[in-house]
């Protein structure tokens, strides 16, 4: 027997144990063998360890009855990384007053702060380089379906 994402994303259905929970990506290795299973979650407050165990103890139980006890597979439940992307607007509010690289769809980049989000898109208050160091800072409206990916910029500062 062999995964499918959308197999996995309906069995997922009533295993997300809070509202502030929401699933960010299903990602089911091709492996013939032993297949992976990666549940990328997210919450409007962030996700803890004990939220990610309580997905994967459900999950493993629905996947038991659907598929029998003796299939082999690895099942990962985690949040998303430092370094991936904010991929829906939900993501954006909980990153108020940190740094982000938006890309546009038109292949420019804004780089700023995240000052607001609305149900239509961010204000970020842009950082621009003028003449070596000194930097200007713009405010800029972004509609979401201007932005083609958005990472929060990691500073060790």
């Amino acid at each position: 027997m062999v995964f499918k994402e959308e197999n996995i994303r309906q069995l997922l259905t009533g295993t997300i144990p809070e509202n502030d929970l929401f699933i960010v990506g299903v990602h089911v290795s091709d492996s013939a063998v032993k297949q992976k299973v990666t549940i990328i979650l997210d919450g409007d407050n962030g996700v803890s360890i004990d939220q990610c165990a309580i997905v994967s103890r459900r999950l493993s139980k629905r996947i038991a009855e659907a598929y029998g006890e003796e299939i082999p597979y690895t099942l990962e439940v985690t949040s998303p990384g430092a370094d991936q992307p904010l991929l829906y607007p939900r993501q954006y509010k909980r990153h108020v007053g940190r740094r982000l690289k938006v890309t546009l769809k038109d292949g420019s980049e804004k780089t700023g702060k995240l000052e607001e989000v609305t149900s239509a898109g961010l204000t970020l208050l842009e950082e621009t380089k003028e003449k070596g160091k000194k930097i200007t800072i713009t405010p800029a409206q972004l509609a979401f379906e201007e932005i083609d990916k958005s990472h929060i910029v990691i500073s060790f500062k």
